[in-house]
């Protein structure tokens, strides 16, 4: 085999910065995703129709079609539609949020309704309006429930988004892949970046485990 993981040494501080652009595109979008799956959680248990079915519209096109599909179709196509090109970083937020949002709002849909029916009864017989009792009487409950389901799906957001190479964006996952195009050494660079990916899942499986702990505790 010939393998020399000390060619690449030189190029790792280049492949490392690309961290930058993965931690932005990871938090910024898991951030946006938090928001439209509260949204759409709240449509899903709604008693107004339309509100329902655009929720499960929304949720079953964003799941139900590959995320890499959806990332080439918002900076390829929807330029062709406004007439103005989308800025790499920002076509790459969008995509993650609009799908992370769509599986998001199961998970917070099944913690909310997996609260005691008999809170919201009661709720609703002492008069507090439907937005207070959410706020602060229903939400804060259902969080101890799909936290650490939220948690996994940041995990899965962070290793999907190495496909964001696929439009170019210089995160760890495309400078590995520029760092062997021209050493002409793949296998290397490719490697280091799995091992980036590893350390960051593993960091964010350690928060999760702490985050349960201290739920369990708190119980």
């Amino acid at each position: 085999m010939n393998l020399d993981f000390s060619a690449i040494a030189p190029s790792i501080p280049y492949i490392l910065g690309g961290l930058q652009f993965t931690l932005k595109v990871v938090l910024l979008s898991t951030l946006f995703s938090l928001i439209i799956a509260t949204i759409l959680a709240l449509f899903k248990i709604t008693t107004i129709k339309p509100l329902i079915w655009l929720a499960d519209a929304y949720t079953s096109v964003f799941r139900g079609t590959p995320l890499v599909l959806q990332l080439l179709v918002i900076y390829f196509g929807l330029p062709q539609i406004l007439g103005f090109q989308i800025d790499q970083y920002w076509a790459a937020v969008v995509a993650f949020s609009l799908n992370s949002g769509a599986y998001m709002s199961e998970v917070i849909r099944g913690g909310i309704m997996s609260v005691d029916k008999g809170q919201r009864e009661a709720a609703t017989a002492l008069g507090i309006p439907y937005s207070k009792m959410m706020k602060d009487i229903i939400l804060p409950q259902a969080l101890k429930n799909f936290l650490p389901s939220l948690m996994n799906e940041l995990i899965t957001l962070t290793k999907e988004s190495a496909i964001v190479t696929v439009i170019g964006l210089e995160d760890v996952m495309r400078r590995a892949y520029q760092v062997g195009a021209e050493t002409y050494k793949y296998f290397e660079p490719l490697i280091f970046a799995a091992l980036v990916y590893y350390i960051l899942v593993m960091l964010l499986t350690m928060l999760g485990k702490f985050v349960e702990r201290r739920l369990r505790k708190s119980d």
